[in-house]
C-alpha cells in the first residue's frame, strides 16, 4: 500500500522567502528525523507565506501507513510558526 499526504500550510510570520525557507526547512527536517517516510516542498515555492509540502509512505498493511501519515500530520500541525489550511491523503 502506497499512502501519500500532500499539505498546505500557511506561514504569518514569514516576511521574505528566506523566513519561508527556515519554517519549512525546520518541518522538512523534523519529519525526516522522526518517521520512515519521503517528504519535499512540492508547490508554491516563490510564494512568501504559503508552502505545499508532500510525504509518502509504503507498507504493506494500509493501517499501519495511515497511522503513519496521521502521525506526521501530527508533528506538521504542532509547529507554531504555521498553520495547516488543506491536507489530503491519497492511497495507491
Amino acid at each position: 500500500m502506497i499512502g501519500f499526504l500532500t499539505v498546505e500550510f500557511f506561514i504569518y510570520e514569514a516576511q521574505s522567502l528566506k523566513d519561508k525557507r527556515s519554517v519549512v526547512q525546520k518541518a522538512v527536517n523534523r519529519l525526516r528525523q522522526r518517521l520512515n517516510i519521503a517528504v519535499s516542498e512540492t508547490d508554491h515555492q516563490d510564494l512568501w507565506q504559503r508552502a505545499e509540502i508532500s510525504m509518502v509512505t509504503v507498507s504493506s498493511d494500509k493501517i499501519i501507513a495511515e497511522k503513519e501519515l496521521q502521525r506526521a500530520l501530527a508533528i506538521i500541525t504542532s509547529i507554531t510558526e504555521l498553520e495547516v489550511t488543506r491536507s489530503n491523503i491519497e492511497w495507491l
